[in-house]
């Protein structure tokens, strides 16, 4: 499993207009092959009636999975510049299908290249990015006397406290980046003298926006 990893924020679509021509782009997760080609296929059947629908997808730890299809397009026209953005963008787990509709005005190959790339790269503009971080769950207890202290601590650190359960002792919960559970055991035994005892629970993806995304201008300027 990968300690950190980009994806898209949501499923999501956006559409643009060049040329008279609409290009509709589709967007969200695929863990798998099969969920990708599902999506592609729910895709094309909404859009029965389209001139193209093309689509790409990225899967896998190490990007294993790499598919680009042109769907009538002339060849490396649509499918592999949509999948170049995907591996631009950093982006796992995605799939991609840009549904066109032509407008009567023929864009040529590098005018098509550059519309299915704008129409993925304005698309996760749109939904946004998040980074996934794997988190180990850690439980740690302590006895109520050091309560106050560890809390205080806690929530002035750098790891996430998830929760704290008030029972014969106190256990708090605490997200801990899977890289620094020995360094948060060992700070944690030194916050308490030794007096806590600090599990490992289960693995966990927490992810967070990376922020606003500035639009790129590499289709405009080609």
């Amino acid at each position: 499993m990968l300690n950190r990893y980009l994806t898209i924020k949501s499923r999501g679509e956006h559409e643009i207009v060049i040329e008279k021509s609409r290009f509709i782009c589709h967007i969200q997760r695929a863990v798998s092959e099969e969920e990708a080609q599902a999506f592609i296929q729910s895709i094309k059947k909404q859009h029965w009636n389209a001139t193209h629908n093309c689509s790409a997808y990225l899967i896998g730890e190490h990007d294993m999975i790499q598919k680009a299809n042109d769907d009538g397009e002339p060849s490396g026209t649509a499918g592999v510049p949509m999948l170049e953005v995907l591996k631009k963008r950093k982006l796992k787990d995605t799939v991609v299908v840009v549904t066109r509709y032509f407008g009567g005005i023929k864009l040529g190959a590098g005018g098509l290249i550059r519309a299915y790339g704008k129409s993925v790269s304005e698309a996760i503009n749109h939904v946004g990015i998040v980074e996934r971080c794997l988190m180990r769950t850690m439980h740690t207890t302590i006895d109520y006397t050091w309560l106050g202290k560890v809390e205080n601590e806690l929530r002035a650190s750098s790891f996430q406290l998830k929760e704290i359960h008030y029972a014969e002792d106190v256990i708090f919960e605490t997200y801990v980046e899977e890289t620094q559970t020995k360094q948060f055991i060992e700070w944690m035994t030194e916050l308490t003298n030794g007096k806590s005892v600090t599990k490992e629970g289960e693995l966990i993806y927490l992810e967070k926006d990376i922020g606003p995304i500035k639009e790129t201008d590499e289709w405009h300027n080609e």
